[in-house]
């Protein structure tokens, strides 16, 4: 059998026009709320100099990857929704599967980055600073992008 698959054929959640704008409906208020929470996190870490702890610009980056994780699938699912077109060629697939993955193991990496910060805040609370410095608050979430 020589035959190439090409596309993928999305199985909704309904094939009903009704079921499917309102589970748009609901997605998008999802989505842009986990957009605006997000965005509002970063702000307010951004423009409060209180805020300026490595534990802050931890949480910082920690809500960047979730907006980026979040903009890989849910863009694509409402277009699906919206337009009727239950189709995601090869290419698409896999360019949506890579980047999911990629920022899927930032986020794990962040997340162990973010553990070893609290465990040296409440552990080695006198080497705290010494450790988790600006360099190396930003050499360790260089690392998990990389």
């Amino acid at each position: 059998n020589s035959s190439r698959v090409t596309e993928f054929i999305l199985l909704g959640l309904s094939d009903r026009r009704e079921l499917q704008l309102l589970f748009f409906t609901l997605f998008l208020l999802a989505y842009t709320m986990v957009l605006l929470g997000n965005l509002l996190i970063i702000v307010t870490v951004r423009t409060d100099p209180k805020l300026s702890s490595p534990m802050y610009f931890l949480l910082c980056n920690l809500s960047f990857i979730d907006i980026c994780c979040t903009s890989v699938t849910a863009p694509r699912a409402l277009v699906a929704l919206l337009s009727g077109h239950k189709a995601i060629a090869f290419g698409d697939c896999m360019a949506q599967l890579f980047f999911l993955h990629f920022v899927g193991s930032s986020e794990m990496f962040l997340l162990t980055v973010m553990a070893f910060d609290r465990y040296t805040a409440i552990c080695r609370p006198l080497h705290y600073t010494a450790i988790m410095a600006r360099r190396a608050c930003w050499a360790l979430v260089a690392a998990c992008w990389a």
